[in-house]
């Protein structure tokens, strides 16, 4: 089920996730609510808090050039390793309309479990990577406007402020 996604000013969406304990059908579904709301959104990720779920589950799918990609979910993923600095256009489901130069780690090792609650390590590079930072720091409480300059930031939420009293956020 495509579920709605909280937009930036919502106050879970800054609220630091549970970690997932129970792996059963319920989880099952959430994941898959994840994955559908994604798919409608054309994300590349999203996180349970997007959707108002305090848990630590994010999806992913990201597509390298010429080739058709693939969905995953992790649960109660951490970054283990990184290594390496990004710099690149970042948006957010939770922000629409806007992006920012953001830095990253080129390279993540990423410890979760499944839906099922297999261990899983991925090691990721370039989008992928910034994908799972991106998405890990959404189960922190932490939104891509955090990790940029005070000036840019500023002007971001200057803006969305403009569109809550217009009516057009929300």
């Amino acid at each position: 089920m495509v579920r709605p996604i909280l937009k930036y000013g919502a106050r879970k969406l800054k609220e630091i996730s549970l970690p997932v304990e129970a792996f059963d059908a319920e989880l099952e579904r959430l994941g898959e609510d994840l994955l559908e709301t994604m798919a409608a959104e054309r994300g590349v990720g999203l996180a349970a808090p997007q959707i108002g779920v305090s848990r630590r589950l994010i999806v992913c799918h990201v597509t390298a050039a010429g080739e058709k990609g693939q969905s995953f979910s992790l649960v109660n993923p951490e970054i283990v390793e990184q290594e390496g600095k990004q710099k690149a256009e970042e948006g957010c489901l939770s922000i629409p309309g806007f992006t920012a130069v953001v830095e990253r780690s080129t390279r993540v090792k990423v410890r979760a479990l499944s839906l099922q609650g297999d261990a899983i390590q991925i090691e990721a590079e370039d989008l992928l990577a910034r994908v799972l930072c991106h998405e890990i720091d959404h189960l922190d409480g932490i939104l891509y406007l955090d990790r940029i300059p005070r000036l840019r930031r500023d002007l971001i939420k200057r803006k969305i402020r403009k569109l809550v009293r217009a009516g057009e956020w929300g």
